[in-house]
C-alpha cells in the first residue's frame, strides 16, 4: 500500500509538469494544489508503511528515488520556465549523485535502509533525524508551491499586482537558497563518513 502511494506521487508529478507546459493560466493555479498533494503523499507513504508494518529496504529506497525524481524534475522545470537560476538544480544533482552512490554501495554491503547508514550523532541528526528531514522537506515544498503560485499569478493578475506577486516569488526564491544550504549540510556527513571508512587502516 505504501509503495502505491509513492508511485501515485510520480503520477501527480507527471500531471503537474503537463499542466505547466500545456495548461491554461487557471490550470497553473490548480498546479499549486497538485503540488500540495505531491508533498503530502511524501509523508503519507512513510506513515502508512509504519502503521501497517510494511517497512522494507525496497520501500525505503523507492521512497528516496521518488523524492529525487520529484525534486529534480521540479528544479529543472522551474529553471526552464525562468523562475530559478540553473546552478540550483546543478547543486542538487551533484550532491544527490554523490550521496546516492555512497548509499547504494553501503546498502548492498550492509543491507540496511539508506538513512540508517550514518554513524556519528551529528550525521544521524542531520541525515536521518526526523526533525531535520521534515524541516528540509517542508522548506522545499513551500518553495516549490510559492514559485508555482507566482508563476500562475503572473499570468492571471493585472500588472498592478506585480509587487505582490514579486514578494511571493522572492520568498520562494529565498527558501530555494535555504534548501541549497540544508542540502549541502545533510550531504556533507555522508561523504565525510564514507571517506573516513574508505581510508586504509
Amino acid at each position: 500500500m505504501a509503495n502505491l502511494v509513492t508511485a501515485s506521487r510520480l503520477l501527480f508529478l507527471l500531471l503537474v509538469i503537463c499542466l505547466v507546459y500545456f495548461g491554461s493560466p487557471l490550470a497553473h493555479l490548480l498546479n499549486v494544489l497538485l503540488l500540495v498533494l505531491v508533498f503530502v503523499s511524501d509523508g503519507l507513504d512513510g506513515y502508512i508503511a509504519r502503521k501497517r508494518n510494511e517497512t522494507s529496504l525496497f520501500g525505503a529506497v523507492f521512497d528516496i528515488a521518488a523524492d529525487r525524481i520529484v525534486e529534480l524534475c521540479l528544479w529543472v522545470v522551474f529553471v526552464d520556465i525562468g523562475m530559478i537560476p540553473v546552478w540550483i538544480p546543478l547543486v542538487f544533482i551533484a550532491r544527490g549523485v554523490m550521496t546516492d552512490s555512497i548509499r547504494t554501495t553501503e546498502c548492498q554491503s550492509k543491507t540496511q535502509a539508506p538513512f540508517a547508514l550514518v554513524e556519528s550523532r551529528l550525521a544521524k541528526f542531520l541525515v536521518s533525524g526526523r526533525f531535520v528531514r521534515g524541516f528540509y522537506a517542508t522548506i522545499k515544498a513551500i518553495a516549490f508551491c510559492l514559485l508555482m503560485l507566482a508563476f500562475s499569478l503572473t499570468q492571471l493578475l493585472d500588472p498592478s499586482f506585480a509587487s505582490f506577486v514579486e514578494n511571493i516569488y522572492q520568498l520562494g526564491l529565498l527558501l530555494c537558497y535555504l534548501s541549497v544550504v540544508i542540502c549541502l549540510a545533510r550531504g556533507a556527513p555522508v561523504i565525510t563518513e564514507f571517506i573516513q571508512k574508505s581510508r586504509p587502516q
